[in-house]
């Protein structure tokens, strides 16, 4: 299992947000590279960057901040908001993203996430972020029809490398991951699961090695990094130990 820490932009700054609210917004670090180089050194293996205005926007809004992430840190870079079409894209991975995370455009034109995956093998994951069961879209301010099972079953056949599942109601506000629901989806396909949304202290990394949660392929966490409810060495010690000693 692999856990991501998280940088989400606002504005060129690393924020966390309450529930996807954008008017709930709590400063962390006014340097994200500062703060990808501080994860880095902490013994992560990945990042997990969001462009929260782009989200909204549709079109990358905090290239900037992404482009010093890149320049600053060795470790892979897994990057979504705002990828709605093939050029940014290929923009993304031309400048070092090592993985782009698709959302709203999964849900509005797969033929795009099919393509983008045949082009680029490994290097789509989709992002399906529900609310009430159901899948939401444009930075969380919509609701679609989909269920998540539904959403992930139209790339079964797709060759993305991972579905990245937030459960927007656990987002932000550290009272643990949706594990039910996550397993649900993670047993609905046979693309990797990475988790998100909630994870809230040692215990929880706990849980996620637990046989049941065999499935995930990891796990996403934000605001317990910054608050200090997670410490990280502890948490990639015990991922470790479960791997047999591998890197986490």
């Amino acid at each position: 299992m692999i856990l991501f820490p998280a940088i989400d932009l606002k504005e060129g700054r690393c924020v966390r947000l309450v529930q996807g609210d954008m008017e709930q917004a709590t400063v962390f670090n006014d340097d994200p590279a500062d703060q990808a180089r501080a994860f880095e050194a902490q013994g992560f293996s990945w990042l997990h960057v969001v462009d929260l205005d782009g989200a909204f926007a549709g079109e990358p809004m905090n290239a900037g901040a992404v482009d010093a992430i890149l320049e600053t840190v060795s470790i892979p870079v897994q990057l979504g908001g705002g990828v709605r079409d093939m050029k940014i894209v290929d923009g993304w991975l031309e400048k070092g993203v090592a993985r782009i995370v698709i959302g709203t455009a999964a849900v509005r034109d797969p033929a795009f996430v099919r393509e983008a995956a045949r082009l680029h093998p490994g290097r789509i994951a989709v992002g399906i972020d529900a609310k009430d069961g159901r899948v939401a879209v444009e930075g969380w301010a919509q609701t679609s029809t989909l269920t998540a099972e539904e959403l992930g079953r139209r790339f079964e056949d797709a060759g993305v490398a991972a579905i990245v599942y937030t459960d927007i109601a656990r987002d932000g506000i550290l009272k643990g991951l949706n594990i039910e629901m996550t397993l649900a989806l993670a047993q609905a396909v046979s693309i990797p699961v990475i988790a998100s949304g909630g994870l809230a202290s040692i215990e929880d990394v706990a849980r996620l090695l637990e046989p049941d949660c065999a499935a995930l392929a990891g796990a996403i966490t934000g605001r317990a990094l910054y608050d200090g409810r997670i410490d990280p060495r502890e948490a990639l010690a015990m991922i470790a130990a479960a791997k047999g000693g591998a890197a986490a």
